[in-house]
């Protein structure tokens, strides 16, 4: 009797796995409603390879954005009562890739800073020329769920440098799901980690049965957000079931006859900036321009050590919402 078969994901580590398993199986079902008889009937679900004669688009904007906590603060009320907070700098950032000249540029990037608290009456910190407005969380503002607050600002400074950077004919991948950007045009979510599993064991053993460089048919996720989703895995040496499988989105206000346009684009264009396990530990779903981006964002943050010394100083001589 022979033992089931072992992987080693390809990833470092301490960026998490690939695909996230839970105790309740090689992923947690999840609850969304799906419609799988989109681009095929379910029971006819199979691989899909690349549509013949179609082409990449001449320009692919990539955007992503990142963040860090520069420190954790609290605040004393009048009252006694006590808030905790986090000076957080986070940046957006997008990359042109012109497929035609094959060359990549940074198209733009933005920056900005907040201190994040539910405190009433914590004022704008200033370090010299460096400011962290107040970002006024609801509810009781717990420490822990003070970073995730950090997600809507950062998603309306993604929102502004795409804007700023499109073009006509242009296809932009979000690194990330879609969330409030599917108002934007041509546009796809692209998620590199699986943390449910929202098919049944059947659709999902097409799934993981893809080759690389093909996809799964076209399904509609039913979530809060919503939305055309498939599967693709990029280049990779088969192995794991899951090595090189993402997850794309585009928005449900598209007719299916697009989002199956979409999907096939997607599959011509991806797997071109797939990243080598050598070059990235999160290879290949850590696409090569956005490996680049994310290097560029994070040191346009400014140097964290630096920072959290200036906000000890702000806070301690009380320059703080001067």
């Amino acid at each position: 009797m022979t033992g089931p078969r072992l992987f080693v994901d390809a990833w470092d580590p301490s960026y998490g796995a690939s695909f996230e398993a839970s105790v309740g199986g090689p992923a947690a079902p999840s609850s969304a409603q799906v419609e799988a008889d989109v681009e095929l009937p379910a029971v006819d679900w199979r691989a899909i390879g690349p549509r013949a004669g179609l082409r990449a688009p001449d320009v692919v904007l990539l955007v992503d954005g990142v963040r860090r906590i520069d420190a954790s603060v609290w605040t004393a009320e009048e009252d006694g009562a006590s808030f905790p907070g986090i000076a957080a700098s986070y940046a957006a950032g997008v990359v042109r890739c012109d497929l035609e000249r094959g060359a990549a540029e940074l198209a733009g990037a933005q920056v900005g800073r907040g201190l994040f608290t539910a405190s009433p009456s914590a004022q704008e910190v200033v370090c010299g020329r460096v400011r962290y407005p107040v970002h006024r969380v609801g509810g009781t503002g717990e420490l822990s769920k003070l970073p995730a607050a950090v997600q809507g600002p950062l998603t309306a400074l993604e929102v502004a440098v795409s804007d700023a950077a499109r073009v006509d004919g242009d296809l932009l991948v979000v690194d990330g799901p879609l969330r409030s950007r599917r108002q934007l045009p041509r546009t796809l979510g692209y998620i590199k980690t699986q943390h449910s599993q929202y098919l049944d064991a059947r659709l999902t053993a097409v799934v993981t049965g893809l080759r690389p460089g093909e996809r799964s048919p076209v399904f509609r996720l039913g979530t809060a957000w919503g939305g055309w989703s498939w599967y693709l895995r990029l280049p990779v040496a088969l192995g794991a079931p899951w090595a090189g499988i993402v997850r794309m989105e585009c928005s449900a206000e598209l007719p299916p006859e697009e989002a199956i346009a979409l999907a096939d684009l997607s599959l011509v264009t991806l797997p071109r900036f797939a990243s080598s396990p050598y070059k990235d530990p999160r290879a290949p779903q850590n696409l090569v321009p956005i490996a680049g981006l994310e290097r560029r964002l994070r040191g346009l943050l400014g140097d964290a050590r630096l920072l959290h010394r200036a906000l000890t100083m702000a806070t301690r001589v009380g320059t703080a919402g001067r």
